[in-house]
């Protein structure tokens, strides 16, 4: 008994010293690993990130730092870096390999949550959808689309391709185009649209307008107006001013041209009735 103490019983007591260091950095990893989020959601939250980024961050920064100080204990035990290194790195080649899609979706997520190019209510579009941004999830975004259909797409081709936010800003600029006979007067005409944007309640009167002769067409003569409107009205100031354009042309003897095909009907060729 003797002869097996004095063989392991230094080695049983240097183990025991390991674990009883490896318990009181686990301990204090921990205090420091707590201490390292609290600083990140404070930094986060300050920086006005959408609360979803924040606890997605929060999160992965957490299991960041646990597996550090758990990779750095195990080498007390003698497990070799290079070893852990090459173990990390084979199982995240396997990983990326397997979730390749997974994941750029995840790093999209994040990037939208972190960057905010859209928000929950805005109306965006992007790659042929169109529509009110419903949720935001780390995965996917879901859009509802005019017709109340839902569009589902993935956060990574988000990421990745531009993205048109529609109500990002509380006004816009409204542009329409519409054409006049060249035997009409100009001067007649921009005085009508003129008094339809002052007339309109839903141009800003603040904001500069605009009327002028956009295009010498090959039938027609292109005028323009521009005004600025609220977002929200922005349908609704268009399709009043397109109404009123009309109504208002025909008040006052203006005419819009339009195709038209004159067709003559004669005697067939050759002496053939």
């Amino acid at each position: 008994m003797e002869k097996y103490l004095d063989k392991y019983l230094p080695v049983i007591a240097a183990f025991a010293v390991k674990v009883v260091i490896c318990l009181l950095v686990y301990l204090v990893g921990k205090r420091v690993i707590a201490w390292l989020v609290r600083m990140l959601r404070r930094l986060l939250e300050r920086s006005r990130v959408q609360q979803g980024a924040v606890t997605f961050a929060v999160s992965m920064a957490k299991i960041f730092l646990y597996m550090l100080l758990v990779l750095g204990i195990a080498t007390q035990f003698g497990v070799k870096e290079s070893s852990v290194a090459a173990l990390v790195a084979s199982g995240g080649v396997a990983v990326g390999l397997a979730l390749q899609g997974g994941l750029s979706n995840l790093a999209g997520g994040f990037l939208i949550l972190l960057f905010q190019p859209f928000q929950i209510g805005d109306y965006i579009i992007t790659q042929g959808q169109e529509g009110v941004v419903d949720k935001i999830e780390i995965l996917y975004t879901t859009l509802l689309t005019v017709d109340n259909r839902r569009a589902i797409i993935p956060n990574g081709s988000l990421a990745n391709n531009v993205i048109v936010n529609v109500t990002a800003q509380d006004r816009r600029k409204l542009e329409i185009k519409v054409g006049i006979s060249y035997e009409d007067s100009i001067a007649d005409a921009k005085a009508v649209l003129q008094k339809l944007l002052e007339g309109s309640a839903y141009v800003l009167p603040e904001e500069e307008t605009q009327v002028f002769v956009a295009e010498l067409g090959e039938s027609s003569v292109v005028m323009g107006l521009r005004c600025w409107v609220k977002t929200g009205d922005y349908l609704q100031a268009l399709w009043q001013l397109n109404e009123q354009i009309k109504t208002g042309f025909d008040r006052a003897g203006i005419h819009i041209p339009y195709p038209c095909v004159t067709v003559y009907e004669g005697q067939k060729l050759y002496g053939q009735e």
